[in-house]
């Protein structure tokens, strides 16, 4: 099984959603379940179709996350030093050549990344172009609209 890279920050996610899944979602499953048989014929009972669904799904992101968190190389941004290069966990600070738009990402797991929070996944075409590079090196990046050119600013590791 190939692993899986993680910040610290996105492990514990996974960690904490883990615990509600069991600690939590999966005790209320099985009380909408025994909720739905006392009301008798399971045949047409629509609430209990719908919490066996329920749990299916619960079960099945339990083991998903399980085995993430198994195969999980888990990197601490704060302790990288890849001098001043843009590397897995690094933040990185863009100038967009042609608007000269500014913008800052952090490049983290798939699992991790959401673009309206600046984190975008290691295997994004911006991520796969940023790799490598330092600042005052342009990035050029195959967007839907074309390829964008971004000059890397500045490069940290928090």
């Amino acid at each position: 099984m190939a692993t899986i890279p993680l910040t610290t920050r996105g492990a514990e996610k996974l960690k904490d959603e883990l615990q509600r899944l069991k600690s939590v979602e999966r005790h209320a499953v099985i009380q909408a379940i025994a909720e739905a048989r006392a009301q008798g014929d399971l045949s047409e009972n629509a609430e209990y179709e719908a919490a066996k669904d329920k749990q299916g799904f619960i079960e099945g992101r339990i083991l998903e996350i399980e085995g993430k968190l198994a195969a999980a190389q888990i990197i601490d941004p704060a302790a990288l030093d890849a001098d001043g290069r843009v590397v897995f966990g690094s933040t990185v600070d863009l100038e967009e050549q042609s608007s000269g738009a500014q913008v800052t990402y952090q490049i983290v797991g798939d699992d991790e990344a959401d673009l309206k929070h600046g984190l975008i996944s290691i295997s994004s075409p911006i991520a796969r172009a940023l790799i490598g590079k330092q600042a005052g090196d342009v990035a050029d990046v195959q967007a839907p609209g074309g390829v964008k050119s971004y000059e890397v600013v500045e490069v940290r590791y928090k």
